[in-house]
């Protein structure tokens, strides 16, 4: 594998209706406006970065991100579905409380099974990190130099899994804020995690 930087980077804050945890999942809700200073103060971080390409999914909230990121810079911004957060299927927008009195065997054994149970209409986790793994595979094989992958909380996290060889069990042990930078040097003898959920403003770690 060459030598080179991959750039993990989650999306700015969203808009939402309330403060209630809810499965977002692929639903395409905009950034706020401190998603929108999150995404500014990336765009601080890496103005002097050697950065190639940066790739995003094709929400508009990690689409919104790599643009303000880019900014007047002659960095191509390459769109890949593949990216996506993982689908919550009939969940998607409703609230964990919600789920919790509507489905309660459902939400109980998802909870037991976190790795390979699938919402109706949905994916496992299991599901997104073969297509997150696959995405970063051939990403990696299509491109040359320091990278910027924008996502999301659930897919990074598995990337992280991958890179660190952890179950996907543990996946919520690491933590994603918006807006955070996740750094991996790659090389002959595979990933080395440099920066997990680290600040996005230039000169902080």
């Amino acid at each position: 594998m060459e030598n080179r930087v991959v750039y993990l980077i989650r999306h700015g804050k969203i808009q939402q209706e309330d403060d209630q945890r809810r499965y977002i999942g692929q639903i395409n809700l905009p950034l706020a406006e401190e998603g929108i200073q999150q995404a500014r103060n990336l765009q601080r971080r890496f103005e002097r970065s050697d950065i190639s390409a940066i790739y995003c999914s094709d929400l508009s909230r990690s689409i919104k991100t790599a643009r303000i990121i880019a900014g007047f810079r002659k960095v191509q911004v390459v769109i890949r579905k593949d990216l996506r957060e993982v689908c919550m299927g009939d969940w998607e927008g409703c609230t964990f409380g919600d789920i919790a009195r509507r489905f309660p065997a459902e939400f109980k054994a998802r909870g037991s099974d976190i790795v390979s149970y699938r919402v109706p209409g949905g994916e496992s986790f299991a599901d997104c990190s073969s297509r997150m793994v696959a995405a970063l595979e051939d990403i990696l094989g299509s491109s040359c130099g320091n990278i910027v992958i924008i996502g999301h909380a659930g897919g990074i996290r598995l990337l992280l899994c991958h890179m660190l060889e952890m179950p996907i069990a543990n996946l919520f042990r690491i933590g994603q804020d918006y807006g955070c930078l996740n750094v991996i040097q790659c090389g002959a003898t595979g990933y080395q995690v440099k920066l997990v959920n680290g600040s996005g403003r230039s000169g902080r770690r």
